[in-house]
């Protein structure tokens, strides 16, 4: 997943690169390179976060988590593992089923691309999967004592 996540950004980076040249040395700009460029921060993004889940990684406020005793932030980080798997269950799986389903029945496509948003949109239920799969080895990691914090 981080080398997929390298060349979706590699990808991006020269996308942009690309734009700028064109624009300022070509004098004239490719419409299809400011959709690419925001394609692919949307995937970057949302698999950043599958990502830096499987690593647990996020951002948190963890000051009153620290003075919690040993048993507490094992429930507590029980407890936020498996409010991290409803979220995805509930927001990333059934959500976004829902919308590539929704765009690709009605054969939404982008505008200058002309890819089906559906495809576009995968990436949500797909990383919401990750997601879910990743809760459930950290809280399996958990309750047998081999993630402590």
């Amino acid at each position: 997943m981080e080398i997929f996540l390298i060349g979706i950004f590699a990808l991006l980076v020269f996308d942009v690169l690309f734009q700028v040249f064109s624009r300022y040395i070509l004098k004239g700009s490719f419409s299809w390179t400011e959709e690419l460029a925001r394609f692919s921060l949307i995937w970057m993004s949302i698999l950043g976060a599958a990502y830096l889940n499987a690593k647990r990684e996020h951002l948190s406020m963890d000051f009153l988590y620290r003075k919690f005793s040993d048993t507490t932030k094992k429930k507590v980080s029980i407890i936020i593992e498996i409010l991290i798997f409803l979220f995805a269950l509930i927001v990333m799986v059934i959500g976004g089923f829902n919308l590539v389903y929704t765009t690709l029945h009605l054969g939404q496509l982008s505008g200058t691309l002309r890819i089906p948003l559906g495809y576009i949109y995968a990436i949500l239920p797909f990383s919401g999967l990750l997601i879910m799969w990743f809760s459930i080895y950290h809280i399996n990691k958990i309750s047998k004592n081999q993630i402590t914090d």
